[in-house]
C-alpha cells in the first residue's frame, strides 16, 4: 500500500463506534435477560470475535450494518461451546470473557491468534484463581490458550499491579457470580466503561476513588446501548489535522469519557488547536464533536495518572512529538510492551527508519522533535495502531512509506484509509 502526501485535510468525518463499549455491550447483553439493542456497533474483526464466541455458547445475535441485537439468556443461560472459543486478536475478549467463563456450569477453552497467545494472562488468572476459579494456561506459559472449568466463586478484595480495565472488568464480571462482595483497587484509574454499563444493566456496583466494588447479582436486564465514536480512532485524525498544513477537521460524535480523554489533554498542553463542540451525555457516556486545526506544537512530558487514559494513543502521540518543537518524554508506559506487539520497539524502529530522533526507554520514549521525516518501509507488526500511526506520519513526510501489512487496520477501523482519503484535497492513491 502507498499513500500520497497531503497538501491539506478538510472536512467532516464520523469515526467507527468505540471498540471497548462494543465488546462490553455484546458480553453484558448475552448474560442479561431480554434483547439488548446496540446501535453504532463497531463492525470490526475484534468485536466480531466477541460475537462469534457468545454465539458458540447459545446466544442468538443478529447484526445489520452497525446495529446488533443480542437475545440474552440471563446470568446462567450460557451453554457449553462445542469447540474451542477463538478470540482472534482481541485481548478484551479473552480477558473479560474469562471472568464470565470461570463461573459457568461447564468447561471451556479459549484461545486467539499468535499475538494473543503471547500476551500475559497471569494478570487475570491470579485474581480469578483467588476467587476459586479453575483456570490454567494449557502451555504452562501464563498465556492463552486457557482451559477454564466452571466453579463456584467467592468475593475478594484485590489490588492490581497495573491499571488495566481488562483486568478490572474480568474480576468484576466474575464478581457478579460470587458469593459475596468483590472489590478491585488499581494504582491509577483505568477506563470505566464496564462500571458505567454494568450499572445500566442493573448491577449493584459502587466506586470509591481507585476502588470499584460489585455485589453478587441475581440477574442483569437488557438495555439499549448507543455506542459513541471511538476516541482511539479519532486520535489519528486529531493528529492528522494538527500536523498537516492548512487543515481543519470536524470529528463527529466522539466519546470523551474522562478515563479516555488523555489525548485531548495532551494535545491542549502541546498547544494544539482543538475544540470540543456540542458536548452531551448518552447512555452514561460523555460525547462531543471535536474540531481540530493545523497547529505549531511544543514538546511535553507525559507520565503518571494520565497514562491509562491514552495508552492506546501513545504511538500516534509519538508521531506528534516528532513534529513538535523540543524534547518530549513519555514514561510510566511499560504496558506498551505487552500490547498487540511491543509498541515501544515498533514505534522506535519505524520512527528511526523515517529519520526521527527517538530513544526508547524501559517504560516509554524520549523524542527530540523537529527532524525532517522521510519515507521508509514500515513494519506494522500486524498491529493496527502501528499501521495507522505511521500512515499519519506519512502525510507530510518526504516521499511515501510502504507497509508490510496495511490490512491489519481492520482489527479496529476497517474504513480507515478510505476516511483518510476523503479528507484530502489531493487524491490519495492506494495499491
Amino acid at each position: 500500500m502507498k499513500l500520497s502526501n497531503a497538501k491539506c485535510l478538510q472536512g467532516e468525518i464520523s469515526v467507527p463506534g468505540d471498540k471497548s463499549i462494543s465488546h462490553r455491550a455484546v458480553m453484558f447483553g448475552s448474560i442479561a435477560k431480554g434483547t439488548t439493542e446496540i446501535t453504532g456497533f463497531l463492525n470490526s474483526a475484534d468485536c466480531n470475535s466477541t460475537i462469534a464466541c457468545f454465539s458458540q455458547m447459545g446466544i442468538d445475535i443478529s447484526k445489520q450494518k452497525n446495529t446488533v441485537l443480542v437475545n440474552g439468556k440471563g446470568l446462567h443461560g450460557l451453554t457449553a461451546p462445542s469447540s474451542v472459543l477463538d478470540a482472534g486478536n482481541s485481548g478484551t475478549t479473552v480477558r473479560l470473557m474469562s471472568g464470565i467463563l470461570s463461573a459457568q456450569s461447564f468447561s471451556s477453552t479459549i484461545t486467539g491468534d499468535s499475538s494473543i497467545c503471547k500476551r500475559p494472562m497471569k494478570r487475570i488468572m491470579e485474581p480469578l484463581s483467588l476467587m476459586g476459579a479453575d483456570i490454567t494456561s494449557i502451555n504452562q506459559n501464563d498465556c492463552a490458550p486457557l482451559s477454564i472449568n466452571g466453579s463456584s466463586l467467592h468475593g475478594i478484595s484485590y489490588h492490581t499491579k497495573t491499571a488495566s480495565a481488562q483486568v478490572k472488568s474480568s474480576i468484576l464480571l466474575a464478581g457478579l457470580y460470587a458469593d459475596s462482595k468483590t472489590s478491585v483497587t488499581e494504582p491509577q484509574i483505568s477506563r470505566n466503561h464496564s462500571e458505567i454499563m454494568l450499572r445500566a444493566f442493573g448491577a449493584d456496583l459502587s466506586v470509591s476513588d481507585k476502588t470499584v466494588s460489585i455485589n453478587p447479582a441475581t440477574e442483569l436486564y437488557a438495555q439499549k446501548v448507543a455506542v459513541p465514536g471511538d476516541i482511539s480512532s479519532a486520535a489519528y485524525f486529531i493528529a492528522a489535522g494538527l500536523i498537516t498544513p492548512n487543515s481543519e477537521i470536524l470529528i463527529k460524535n466522539v466519546g470523551i469519557n474522562e478515563t479516555r480523554d488523555g489525548i485531548i489533554r495532551v494535545v491542549q498542553s502541546m498547544g494544539g488547536n482543538i475544540t470540543l463542540l456540542n458536548e452531551r451525555t448518552a447512555c452514561g457516556e460523555k460525547i462531543a464533536d471535536i474540531l481540530v486545526k493545523s497547529s505549531s506544537l511544543k514538546a511535553v512530558t507525559i507520565e503518571g495518572a494520565i497514562i491509562p487514559t491514552l495508552i492506546d494513543e501513545l504511538p500516534v502521540i509519538a508521531v506528534l512529538a516528532a513534529y513538535a518543537k523540543g524534547t518530549t518524554v513519555i514514561k510510566d508506559a511499560a504496558e506498551l510492551k505487552v500490547k498487540e506487539c511491543n509498541r515501544i520497539d515498533a514505534v522506535t524502529r519505524n520512527l528511526q527508519s523515517m529519520g526521527g530522533d527517538i530513544t526508547p526507554t524501559d517504560d516509554g520514549f524520549i523524542i527530540r522533535g523537529g527532524s525532517s521525516l522521510h519515507s521508509s518501509n514500515i513494519e506494522t507488526c500486524h498491529d493496527h495502531r502501528i499501521a495507522m500511526s505511521f500512515a499519519i506520519a506519512d502525510l507530510i513526510a518526504d516521499g511515501n512509506n510502504t507497509y508490510d501489512y496495511p490490512e491489519c487496520v481492520c482489527i479496529s477501523y476497517p474504513s480507515f484509509y478510505d476516511d483518510l482519503r476523503k479528507l484530502q484535497k489531493s487524491y490519495v492513491k492506494f495499491k
